[in-house]
Order: C-alpha cells, then sequence, then structure tokens
C-alpha cells in the first residue's frame, strides 16, 4: 500500500471559532493480546470518519504505531528527548510528532511513541510519565485534534503507566482483553486503579470492554457480568486480520472486521455508550470465576525444613533444643491420627515415605486417580485441623 509518512508541525489555528478540545480515551490492556491491534484499527475508522487523530503509544517498545505508519519506526520522545538535552536544545512538535497520509483516507492520521528506556537500563514507568509532561509542554491538549486514543500497557503496575488516570488526562478508559486468565486479571486491575483514582478526585470513566481473538468460551463476558463492565466489542479470531496486521495493513479494510469497529466508533462519538461504575473484584471473587478455591490458610515453612535435617521430614522426631519446632511436628502427628483410615495410609506412603502415586496405588491395590483424590482430600484436612487446633 503506497505512504507518505512525514514531520508534522501544527500551526496556529487561525479560524475564528475556538478549537474544542480532544476527546482523550486510554485503552489498556495486557502486552500479547491484540491492544495495538485495537487502538490502530479504531484509529483508522475514526479517520475515515473524517475525524482528526492522534494515536500515541505509551509502551516501552514503541510498537503502537508501527501498523498504521506501514512498518516504519516512529523516533520515540525518549530518544529525541535524551539527544536534545545533551545539546541544550528544546524538542519541537516537528521532531516527535508524525502524520500518515492515507490515499484513501479523508484525514491523514497522527502518530506519536513515548517510548521508554533499554531493556535493564530504566523505569518504563519513569518514562511514561516524563514523556507526557513533554508533551503536555508542547500544548498537546490544545492542538487541532478531534480524538486521542492512547495505547497503554496494562500489565505493569509501576504508577507511571497510570498516568492518564492519576491525572485525569484520558476522559475515558476502555479495556482489552482475551479469554484466558491472566488478560482478564490485568482488566480486573486496571479497573480497580481507575475506580481508586475516582475516589480521590480522578475524572476518567470506564466505557467498557473488548474482547480480542473472541473464541466463543464466554470466560470474558462471565467476568465482565460479575464486574458490571459493558462488553462493548467482540472482535473475533481472523486469519485474514491477522495477515493485515502482519504487512502493516488495516484489518478494518475487511467488511466483517470494519463493521464492528464501525459501530462501536459511532456508538463512541454518539455517546451511546454509558460508562461503568465498576470497581473490579477483589483477589477471592475473580479466582473463584474460574474455579473452586479452597478457604485453607496456606501451610507455612519452617526454618528447620529449608536449613536441612539430620531426617529429611517435617513428620520426624524433632532435634533437641527446638521446642517451637517439636511443637508444630507433634501437632501435625496429631492431625495425621484423626484422618480415616484410607487418608492415613496414602498420606504416610507418599509423604512419610516419599512414594510415588504409581507405587502408592500398586501396594494400594487403587487406582493412580483413587490415589491423588484421597492424597488431595488428606492434605485439606490437615491444613484444616491445624490452624483450628
Amino acid at each position: 500500500m503506497q505512504q507518505r509518512v512525514t514531520a508534522h508541525a501544527t500551526s496556529p489555528n487561525n479560524h475564528e471559532k475556538e478549537l474544542m478540545a480532544a476527546r482523550t480515551i486510554a485503552i489498556y490492556g495486557k502486552g500479547g493480546i491484540g491492544k495495538s491491534f485495537t487502538t490502530t484499527n479504531l484509529s483508522a475508522t475514526f479517520a475515515l470518519m473524517n475525524k482528526r487523530v492522534l494515536q500515541l503509544g505509551c509502551d516501552p517498545k514503541h510498537d503502537s504505531t508501527t501498523s498504521l505508519f506501514g512498518g516504519i519506526p516512529l523516533p520515540t520522545v525518549t530518544e529525541v528527548f535524551a539527544e536534545k538535552n545533551a545539546l541544550n536544545q528544546p524538542v519541537a512538535i516537528s521532531d516527535i510528532v508524525f502524520r500518515r497520509d492515507i490515499p484513501d483516507f479523508p484525514q491523514p492520521i497522527y502518530g506519536i511513541e513515548l517510548g521508554g528506556p533499554q531493556v535493564g537500563r530504566g523505569c518504563g514507568g519513569r518514562g511514561i510519565i516524563s514523556g507526557f509532561d513533554v508533551l503536555e509542554k508542547l500544548g498537546i491538549f490544545k492542538w487541532d485534534i478531534d480524538i486521542i486514543l492512547m495505547d497503554f500497557l496494562g500489565d505493569v503496575v509501576c504508577g507511571g503507566f497510570a498516568t492518564p488516570l492519576a491525572r485525569s488526562l484520558s476522559e475515558e478508559v476502555i479495556l482489552v482483553t482475551n479469554n484466558d486468565r491472566q488478560s482478564i486479571f490485568t482488566s480486573n486491575n486496571i479497573c480497580q486503579a481507575n475506580n481508586y483514582f475516582r475516589t480521590i478526585g480522578g475524572e476518567s470513566r470506564l466505557l467498557g470492554l473488548i474482547i480480542n481473538r473472541d473464541d466463543g468460551s464466554g470466560i470474558a463476558e462471565k467476568y465482565a457480568e460479575a464486574a458490571g463492565i459493558t462488553v462493548l466489542m467482540k472482535v473475533p479470531y481472523n486469519a485474514e486480520a491477522r495477515d493485515k496486521d502482519d504487512s502493516f495493513d488495516f484489518a478494518i479494510r475487511l467488511p466483517e472486521i470494519r463493521e464492528k469497529f464501525q459501530k462501536l466508533a459511532e456508538d463512541i462519538l454518539e455517546n451511546r455508550v454509558t460508562p461503568c461504575e465498576a470497581a473490579g473484584l477483589d483477589f477471592l471473587r475473580f479466582v473463584r470465576l474460574f474455579g473452586d478455591v479452597s478457604d485453607d490458610a496456606p501451610i507455612p515453612a519452617t526454618a528447620d525444613e529449608l536449613f536441612g535435617r539430620a531426617k529429611n521430614s517435617p513428620l520426624d522426631e524433632p532435634s533437641a533444643g527446638t521446642a517451637a519446632i517439636e511443637s508444630d511436628d507433634q501437632k501435625m502427628k496429631r492431625c495425621i491420627e484423626k484422618l480415616g483410615a484410607e487418608e492415613q495410609e496414602v498420606y504416610r506412603l507418599t509423604e512419610t515415605e516419599k512414594r510415588s502415586i504409581a507405587e502408592v496405588a500398586e501396594l494400594t491395590h487403587r487406582e493412580e486417580s483413587a490415589v491423588r483424590e484421597l492424597l488431595a482430600s488428606a492434605r485439606k484436612t490437615l491444613a484444616r485441623l491445624f490452624f483450628e487446633n
């Protein structure tokens, strides 16, 4: 696809009417789930709707705008600032803001990459904060731009990545997730963070959740329902869309993909999306969405077992002078004696005699699955007995 990428310096607006402030939307998601894919295609959709769009990459990998600019990497704010600072020169808009003119688009698309330090050489979050400081000094929120989409890494808890939420630099927030637990967990963290900042005066509103590469399992939808978050769009996995992205083109050139992004963009522009009041789920409530979770407390390790003993078992008789350890060991023995006969047998063979599941199954004439069930039951009962007594 033919392209032209040029540096862009914003000239003063000579129109008599006062410029409206850009609408700012922060898009958060776990790395690698298609967050930049989503942001890029939403940017392209807004541009096709004759909106002036700026995509702001807020990830140290500085790859948000790669597809947007046809594979051309943009100089980052971090790099340019370091170079200019070394020469005691100010950073200009034309140093860090770039324009992509696309032949069949009514509007160009603008792009900035904040960037960050090389791996192991600095704090990515600090780079985000410094980058926003530079952009604010250059008047980013006064530019003649309709929409600013901020593509943010969501699986980092450093405060720098929460800058648009903490400082209300983004009016609205959109979460991007897949149907896997870790990407949903990341979205839940961002939801909690946004809710926290709202309690101390933050104004960023959560619009909802986009499910990318939807496999139809309904896991992300189950979370969204429990958390009270609106599902804005579901984008199914599409090999052609992936190929478009890999070749630095827009997936919205495919009618089935464009239709989804077009509807979302229209809903946003027409204010048809009601912001969510979700606070996010606490950890236990979150993990219980994915299966049963024991209420038992974890069994603490002892210094004795970690530093090593003559007999390598926490159930052995303790050595002299270790009254606290001895008390725990005796307590555990008493708990074991309270187990049922079958659980005792399996537990002693596996934990005391250190036999494998297969060996225990052969010795006790049971199926391996039955041995595993008895062992799991014994461990759960022991944990409860130990902390109750």
